[in-house]
């Protein structure tokens, strides 16, 4: 059955509408969030907002988003209302005629090794550039230049050895998760003043690999570097942030002062380690948290200290080595000290006699049904 035109225009629109849509997103939401590389669904809070950034800068108005009727669009590729959706197509470079007023280019899955000097020449308007799952390895210092406006980069799944140099000044996010990434160097984020998200986890970079001052000059609200070669939190990450994601790592122990540059976080993800011991008071550091992932490690205790987290609401310690849980371990003495009921403790996959704990221990969790217990196997 022959195609018709309105499903070959099918594809870009969807790419255009999860894009408004992620950029609208309301901050910590479980929502799904739209990631070019379908991996992992991630989750992360609204970047414009969160960071003080002005929220119409740079989005596409809805209003000029009319056909341009222009005749420039690659061979193969499908263009309208002003995406080019090159994807899939076993381009070894990126492609000539892209018309100039060009919000969001889809280069994924391709072969492309190399980003030259005018490879986006004349794009001063592209808000998105997705080159996820490339083989990119070399990127000119200049490739981004003409890239005023834009705000959003994934370039996730290459064969790049650094940060790529020069980037733009107005981007908001910047996914390079899954590269051969060892090293972040001092000044390779300065004058990213809008920059708030960074996806930089599946590279192999170890706590040596981050130049004090890495970070300076960044006001991130979200950070993930999971699946790398950590061994312990880093201490200089940005003071902003709301969400850290560290999980998949080496870490064997949270000391004291791990966290106290941190305290405005929400969300902290500390799952899949070789975490055995969190230091008595580290968590005091953290007043405004939230969310805290702490299973799939070699914990053999509880953690000390989270009575005293008053907004904390959702605890993950299953698959670790507790032995016992104690009345007092998860909620303050006395009424009305915390703020906001636990809405989720996982416990399953521990070595707990769950039949001899108190039911007082969870008297300020809003249900029964968010206690998971049980499951464990040696």
């Amino acid at each position: 059955m022959p195609k018709g035109p309105h499903r070959a225009t099918m594809r870009p629109l969807w790419l255009l509408a999860s894009l408004l849509a992620l950029s609208q997103a309301l901050p910590f939401e479980q929502k799904g969030f739209w990631d070019f590389t379908l991996d992992d669904g991630l989750l992360m809070m609204n970047d414009e907002e969160a960071s003080g950034a002005d929220t119409t800068s740079g989005i596409p108005d809805l209003d000029s988003l009319t056909p341009t009727f222009s005749s420039m669009c690659p061979f193969g590729c499908h263009c309208h209302l002003r995406v080019v959706q090159c994807s899939d197509l076993g381009l070894k470079s990126v492609p000539k005629e892209i018309s100039p007023d060009t919000t969001l280019l889809d280069l994924q899955n391709n072969d492309i090794t190399e980003l030259r000097k005018d490879d986006f020449k004349g794009l001063q308007h592209l808000y998105a550039l997705v080159l996820v799952n490339n083989k990119i390895s070399k990127i000119h210092e200049k490739a981004f230049s003409p890239l005023r406006k834009l705000q959003k980069l994934y370039i996730s799944k290459n064969n790049l050895v650094e940060i790529p140099p020069s980037l733009p000044g107005s981007l908001v996010e910047l996914r390079i998760h899954d590269n051969r990434i060892r090293k972040v160097p001092k000044g390779v984020f300065s004058g990213l003043r809008s920059m708030n998200c960074i996806e930089m986890g599946g590279n192999p970079l170890e706590n040596s690999g981050f130049e004090p001052g890495a970070f300076d000059g960044l006001k991130l609200n979200y950070l993930r570097i999971s699946e790398a070669k950590l061994t312990g939190i880093p201490k200089d990450l940005p003071e902003t942030l709301n969400e850290l994601h560290l999980d998949h790592n080496k870490i064997q122990a949270i000391e004291l002062e791990d966290l106290l540059r941190y305290s405005k976080l929400y969300r902290l993800g500390l799952g899949h380690n070789q975490i055995r011991m969190i230091e008595n008071g580290s968590l005091s550091f953290l007043p405004t948290l939230r969310e805290l992932h702490l299973d799939n490690n070699k914990l053999s205790r509880v953690p000390a200290g989270l009575p005293d987290l008053k907004l904390l609401q959702v605890v993950y310690l299953h698959s670790n080595n507790i032995t016992k849980v104690g009345v007092n371990d998860f909620c303050p003495v006395g009424f009305g000290v915390k703020r906001a009921y636990y809405n989720g403790i996982s416990l399953f996959n521990n070595p707990v006699p769950y039949w001899e704990v108190q039911p007082a221990t969870f008297r300020c969790v809003t249900d029964r049904l968010a206690i998971q217990f049980g499951n464990y196997k040696k």
